[in-house]
């Protein structure tokens, strides 16, 4: 496994993914390592992360930015960079592995790594194509197919010159992952991002690329799973990291006015708007409780009424609402992305409520609230579970 998210202190959802994947690979009697950036290794690197395998420092990713957000466009030749240092490092000890499975955001490493290597990434957001990787913009998802237009993210007024060579650096980095796509296999998350990267880079050979959505440790979840008395009635949960297209504040809004007497909104997670939001919201009804450990985030879940994930950006395979379904929660979320799809794997029916609006989903929120907190037993097995979705990833690897 190789990912620039490990190791660290604090791991998001792509790195909890990784380390879930790796130790239920090991569980089954596979070797499995993990290779990550050189400068945050230790000799503790495997523990901090909850791994049982080995941790390897391959690459150091020190002053990524080039200076981009000063000069105020995307730098055409920053991203093939970084993709060339991470694939010189796989090649360095690739001849030991039957497989290389790929985590990360440069996808178009793939195209500097030999056709005969086994090599095998998940793309886990919109990075494919965008730079930014939310494909969000101006509080809306961003549609904008023109490689110009992107240099709107990076600069909040761009004229001619940053256009141009925004524009070349996004052609590029499109050229070189459908490249990387045609060469090697490629894991897409969901239906939906496979669609996105065609309506960016139609014509794409995609005939290496598979659909296998997310995946959680069922075992894990069901075990933190808690008694029906034990349910909090009128505890929300939201969890996540409290940033622009996350739709914390789009949420908070409608809800004001809105929340029944009685119940309290938990928010879970750290992020950039999280000061601004806690000032104007915070409340005896509604806590900010900052980053905490994984294992409190999913005990907390398992007492909660039920769980929101109020994304407005276009969640490609939102882990959260997965966990929740998991748990047997009733989940509220947006109709939006790669999240309908997820309603397959609801252990009842009616489990996930998508809503088409903010206000259709503060809607949802007080009919469910209103009712009592749903206690049939959970399913002996669940289809996102990590044990059922490896033959799919085994095939991949050997196909």
């Amino acid at each position: 496994m190789v990912s620039e998210d490990l190791p660290g202190e604090r791991i998001g959802g792509l790195g909890q993914h990784v380390v879930t994947l790796a130790n239920a690979l090991l569980e089954l009697g596979h070797t499995v390592d993990i290779m990550g950036r050189s400068d945050r290794h230790g000799p503790g690197s495997a523990a901090q992360i909850g791994f049982r395998g080995r941790v390897l420092p391959g690459f150091a990713f020190r002053r990524p930015g080039w200076k981009e957000a000063q000069l105020g466009f995307f730098n055409p030749l920053k991203r093939p960079w970084f993709a060339h240092r991470i694939a010189r490092a796989i090649e360095r000890v690739a001849g030991g592995y039957d497989v290389v499975h790929y985590h990360g955001h440069l996808p178009m490493t793939g195209r500097y790594l030999p056709g005969t290597l086994n090599f095998v990434q998940t793309r886990h957001d919109q990075g494919s194509e965008c730079l930014i990787a939310l494909r969000f913009k101006d509080g809306q998802p961003c549609a904008a197919l023109d490689a110009r237009e992107c240099a709107g993210c990076i600069h909040p007024g761009p004229g001619p010159l940053r256009r141009a060579l925004s524009g070349r650096a996004v052609r590029r980095y499109r050229m070189e992952t459908a490249e990387a796509f045609a060469r090697h296999k490629t894991i897409f998350v969901s239906h939906f991002l496979r669609r996105a990267f065609l309506r960016a880079v139609p014509g794409a050979d995609l005939s290496r690329a598979c659909v296998i959505h997310n995946f959680v440790s069922y075992p894990y979840l069901k075990a933190r799973a808690v008694p029906a008395g034990q349910v909090r009635r009128g505890e929300v949960l939201l969890a996540g990291r409290i940033d622009a297209g996350k739709g914390f504040g789009e949420f908070l809004a409608w809800l004001d006015g809105h929340l029944p007497a009685g119940s309290r909104v938990a928010i879970v997670g750290d992020g950039p708007l999280k000061a601004g939001l806690e000032q104007r919201h915070a409340g005896p009804a509604i806590r900010f409780l900052g980053w905490r450990p994984y294992d409190e985030v999913v005990r907390r879940a398992a007492r909660a009424h039920l769980c929101v994930v109020p994304s407005v950006w276009e969640e490609p395979c939102g882990t959260t609402v997965i966990e929740a379904l998991a748990l047997g929660k009733p989940c509220l979320a947006l109709a939006r992305g790669g999240t309908p799809e997820l309603a397959a794997c609801a252990c009842y029916p009616g489990q996930l409520q998508l809503a088409a609006t903010m206000p259709e989903l503060v809607a949802h929120l007080v009919g469910q609230l209103a009712r009592a907190p749903h206690t049939a037993p959970l399913p002996d097995q669940f289809p996102m579970d990590v044990y059922q979705t490896i033959p799919k990833i085994l095939e991949c690897y050997a196909g």
